[in-house]
């Protein structure tokens, strides 16, 4: 009989393997103790971006904390599909839907983007990396995308890295429609290291619109006839790339990276 997996997911930045001792901070101890009420003797999985996910049973350790003796490799680290999602800023509550659906949806990078017209300056990297953590623990997901500082879109554009494409959602209607696009992709092979690009809650200015068009990477496409809210234009944008391209395609070969290196 299979033993049963364990309900806990934690994200940790440790090596992880057969026999090793993992110490837990006060935030990890609380929340095992206090919130899920698990104590030594149970067991939680655990990952971190490299090692694959690993059963871990809870020690008790010194100054009422707790730790993982790691046990057993449950998942092998697999490759992850390469695809960025750029975003205007939003206002907290949108904002961190979007970083959450983002993870869940299998983005890479998480890259914040700064537009005439975005509507909040403040973007807390460290927050953003603890929603992607949460949101990785809970999807099942063996690493947690990348957090990144904002970015003006002129110098994003600016320093492009050779070989990724942009598929940038255009509100103007001015692109293919983005299921036709993705199908030209597939069909035509070009299944490389792509980027996603949403615009703020107004819109991306004409300036920036010719900025964007005037670059041979960036390929605008139409999410429909209703005008999205920012946050629900990412979603489905990921989704369309990931059902057309992306890992949802079963058997079929995907876009990835190597998950080798740190998260």
């Amino acid at each position: 009989m299979q033993p049963a997996v364990p309900r806990v997911r934690l994200f940790l930045d440790h090596t992880l393997a057969s026999g090793a001792a993992v110490p837990l901070d006060r935030d990890r101890t609380h929340y095992l103790k206090d919130v899920m009420r698990l104590g030594p003797g149970d067991t939680v999985a655990a990952f971190n971006g490299r090692d694959g996910e690993w059963l871990g049973r809870i020690e008790a350790m010194e100054k009422r904390r707790l730790g993982l003796r790691i046990e057993r490799l449950l998942v092998p680290q697999p490759d992850t599909v390469d695809l960025w999602l750029l975003f205007a800023p939003l206002k907290r509550g949108p904002g961190d839907m979007t970083i959450a659906k983002a993870v869940e949806l299998g983005a890479s990078a998480l890259q914040p983007v700064v537009t005439a017209r975005t509507n909040t300056s403040r973007v807390k990297r460290e927050r953003m990396r603890s929603l992607a953590m949460e949101a990785a623990e809970q999807c099942g997901r063996c690493d947690v995308p990348e957090t990144r500082e904002p970015v003006p879109l002129a110098d994003l554009l600016r320093d492009w890295p050779a070989g990724r494409r942009l598929m940038f959602c255009d509100e103007s209607g001015y692109g293919l429609p983005i299921v036709e696009f993705l199908t030209g992709v597939r069909d035509g092979g070009r299944t490389g290291p792509w980027a996603v690009l949403i615009g703020p809650e107004g819109g991306f200015t004409e300036e920036e619109r010719a900025l964007l068009r005037g670059r041979p990477f960036v390929h605008p496409v139409d999410l429909g006839p209703r005008l999205l809210r920012a946050e629900t234009a990412a979603i489905a944008a990921l989704v369309c790339w990931q059902a057309v391209v992306g890992d949802w395609r079963g058997g079929e070969t995907a876009p990835s990276r190597a998950t080798a290196g740190r998260a």
